[in-house]
């Protein structure tokens, strides 16, 4: 099988299994408990906190463990919404954005918050100057994604918060950032960011563990109430085994994040450069500045059927975002794309464990596919 799409979810890595498996059949103490099981259990929460804050680029003791990246974006939209909502009251996104976010801006506005959902240009990036002429005096928060899930492109988070910081500076600023993390550089001071959501299993960690960063002084009230954990944040029984898999992944990404980073850019630009070419039609949607991300499209095709027909040969590939569940493409139709484009798109993703072999099959495949469904369509 050749999986290409891990912007979806990633296989996870050897590291991160044995880090699980320990946590249920050794490890498996309430790290709120006193005695000596729940004192080691307790220590290898910390030790997980720390590698993931190492990964992000911040300190272990602003970061808030999740169950992934939709609830992360919800503590951090809500929670800044509630901290500015007295005066502060306009909430600036993208129609580009993760339904994790864009959902949860329109159930604020259905509460009275005012929202605008800023247009991606063609290349799927949102610039600088479309944010500030939609800052206003009453905005409060502004929440954009690093790394678009779909597309790959790259939006300029920092100078976006500079230039927003030099004329408002008590907008609270989140960046979805759970494609970039362990792909693109980054780190929340650099970004200008005071919120930042990144999720475990787009980095071969476990599924049900993501973390938000919360600046140091910025003090988020929980979605739920209950016990202290989390520091009162996120209360609830911490699930360790998938907290200490987060954290075994980003140790073992991070130490060749580098060389990873460089060999996904490597197959996705041999990717852009030989796919048009081989299959007449096929067109690269957008500017993927992510190493990992490819959105393309055959024209006048069905992406489900090119899907499936690619599954038939054992490569996995989606359409776009897993969690739209088969629906259209939002973030095509927000940058303008036609509908035989959005119609016939694909996103290939891929990861640490992708080679330049898979991309050539996964070309070869694809150019079947297509000449089955040319002759079909005749």
């Amino acid at each position: 099988m050749i999986y290409f799409d891990n912007a979806a979810t990633t296989m996870p890595c050897t590291e991160a299994v044995e880090a699980v498996t320990r946590a249920l059949t050794e490890e498996y103490g309430n790290p709120s408990s006193g005695y000596a099981l729940g004192r080691r259990a307790a220590e290898e929460l910390r030790r997980a906190r720390e590698s993931v804050a190492k990964a992000v680029g911040c300190d272990a003791s602003e970061l808030i463990f999740t169950s992934g990246g939709t609830e992360g974006d919800n503590m951090a939209i809500r929670g800044a919404a509630y901290l500015q909502r007295h005066k502060l009251r306009h909430i600036i996104t993208s129609q580009a954005e993760h339904d994790a976010v864009r959902k949860t801006c329109l159930s604020l506005q259905a509460q009275g918050y005012e929202v605008t959902f800023l247009k991606p240009d063609r290349s799927g990036r949102i610039s600088v100057d479309a944010v500030m002429g939609a800052l206003r005096e009453d905005t409060g928060l502004i929440s954009l994604m690093l790394v678009n899930n779909e597309t790959g492109a790259v939006s300029d988070i920092a100078a976006i918060s500079s230039a927003v910081r030099r004329v408002s500076p008590r907008v609270l600023v989140h960046s979805d950032c759970v494609q970039a993390l362990l792909k693109v550089p980054f780190t929340p001071k650099k970004l200008g960011a005071d919120l930042v959501t990144v999720s475990s299993h787009k980095i071969h960690g476990p599924k049900g563990a993501g973390a938000l960063y919360v600046r140091r002084g910025l003090r988020l009230p929980p979605l739920v109430t209950g016990g202290g954990q989390e520091g009162e944040v996120r209360p609830g029984t911490e699930p360790m085994p998938a907290i200490l898999g987060f954290g075994a992944a980003a140790k073992a990404c991070r130490t060749t994040f580098v060389e990873d980073a460089g060999r996904m850019r490597g197959i996705k630009e041999h990717l852009v450069s030989e796919l048009p070419s081989a299959i007449p039609g096929l067109q690269i949607i957008g500017e993927s500045g992510a190493p990992h991300i490819l959105s393309i499209s055959l024209p006048g095709y069905k992406s489900e059927v090119i899907m499936n027909l690619l599954d038939a040969r054992g490569i996995c590939v989606s359409k776009s975002s897993a969690c739209r569940r088969g629906a259209r493409s939002h973030v095509l139709e927000a940058m303008g794309e036609s509908t035989e484009v959005i119609d016939g798109a694909v996103r290939v993703s891929l990861s640490r464990f992708s080679t330049t072999e898979e991309a050539e099959t996964f070309i070869r495949e694809l150019k079947a596919a297509a000449g089955t469904l040319r002759v079909k369509l005749k």
